[in-house]
């Protein structure tokens, strides 16, 4: 398989900046996901990649050959779109084998491709019927299928799941992790869905207005967002966000006063904060406790607005003094109803702080500064 490298990766149309200096290095092998908002610029990344589109500045390397002028079907890739865009009047054998017929392989090669993405795709029993006669998690991995037969060095997915229903999403999540363990590709794969790119993903890229906000782990950006952008737009629901200001901040943390004059001191780096400096505290619903007091942090009263009943959890819609709002999200069915009041316990060790400019300060228990590089 191969690496992708882009350097300094500008696309405009027009007077429109799409993509503004982008910089990322995908290794041999690896599972990348690039996530951000629509507009943000991921698929029309992709399509660079792909050539399907032209760079207007900078660079694009595949194993290490530059290619910004070479054709998409010169450059070692294969894509899978979000339509399955499969021919409706061949069966999906001859679909499947139709991109090499085009290449004029030889028909036993060709049979052994075919059979061989067949087996890997659980489709041999499917190599007979008409796309009609298939799920649309079937055409999906169709389509998948039509692009693994091709042996390229990097796979491309855009959205490729879109189209499926909730349970369909599942099964094929579950489909391309083990299409990639199994066969060790190097793949790019773009999703507005964050639970994609939290499941699939070895490294995650987060876009937004064309830029790279942070690369990483899932589990890195979850932790350490380099940024407020990356702490709302990673996790579901969101993370709370609070405005605060600051009492005092040392080598042990900083100390913030919350709207309703209760007081937290955040384990993160003091970065030259003042008292009275405006900075926001984050924290994850599922980070929050419902009806108790933490052994270290706030404890804060508000009353419920609206409840959520999940079944393995529910969401408590919470409004408090001084008109902010907070979402808890607790373990199995809620004891409260809307209109109750609610204790909340906010563990300052759980507490993100970001400055005025949205930088997200270095929390202290992880011993490691946050992570905001792009390659």
């Amino acid at each position: 398989m191969a690496e992708v490298v882009l350097r300094n990766v500008c696309k405009t149309f027009g007077r429109v900046e799409v993509l503004r200096d982008v910089s990322l290095h995908l290794r041999d092998r690896e599972f990348v996901v690039c996530v951000g908002p629509s507009g943000c610029g991921k698929s029309t990344l992709l399509r660079l990649i792909a050539g399907l589109e032209d760079i207007t500045r900078g660079e694009l390397r595949i194993d290490g050959e530059l290619v910004n002028d070479r054709k998409p079907k010169d450059r070692g890739i294969a894509m899978v779109f979000q339509s399955y865009a499969l021919y409706p009047h061949m069966k999906v054998y001859d679909n499947m084998a139709f991109g090499l017929e085009l290449s004029k392989h030889s028909r036993k090669e060709i049979d052994e491709r075919v059979r061989r993405a067949a087996e890997i795709l659980e489709l041999t029993p499917l190599l007979g019927r008409l796309p009609k006669e298939l799920s649309g998690g079937q055409r999906q991995r169709v389509a998948i299928g039509r692009a693994i037969v091709r042996d390229p060095k990097v796979f491309l997915f855009d959205e490729p799941l879109s189209n499926l229903d909730a349970a369909l999403r599942v099964q094929m999540r579950i489909e391309i992790a083990r299409l990639h363990d199994a066969i060790g590709a190097t793949m790019v794969y773009v999703t507005h869905d964050q639970v994609e790119a939290m499941t699939l993903a070895d490294r995650i890229v987060v876009l937004r207005d064309g830029r790279v906000e942070q690369v990483g782990a899932p589990l890195e950006l979850y932790h350490q967002p380099a940024n407020r952008f990356v702490a709302g737009f990673i996790g579901s629901p969101q993370m709370n966000f609070i405005d605060c200001t600051v009492e005092s901040a040392d080598a042990l943390g900083v100390l913030v006063r919350l709207p309703a004059g209760e007081k937290l001191r955040a384990p993160t780096a003091a970065d030259g904060l003042r008292p009275g400096d405006p900075v926001t505290l984050g924290i994850r619903p599922e980070h929050l406790l419902e009806g108790r007091a933490p052994p270290d942090g706030a404890t804060l009263n508000g009353r419920c607005f609206v409840v959520e009943q999940l079944g393995e959890s529910h969401l408590l819609h919470a409004e408090l003094p001084e008109q902010w709002r907070l979402t808890v999200r607790s373990a199995g069915d809620a004891r409260l109803r809307a209109r109750d009041d609610l204790t909340i316990g906010v563990p300052a060790e759980h507490c993100h702080l970001f400055l005025a400019d949205g930088r997200a300060l270095a929390r202290r228990q992880y011993g490691v500064p946050t992570a905001n590089s792009a390659m």
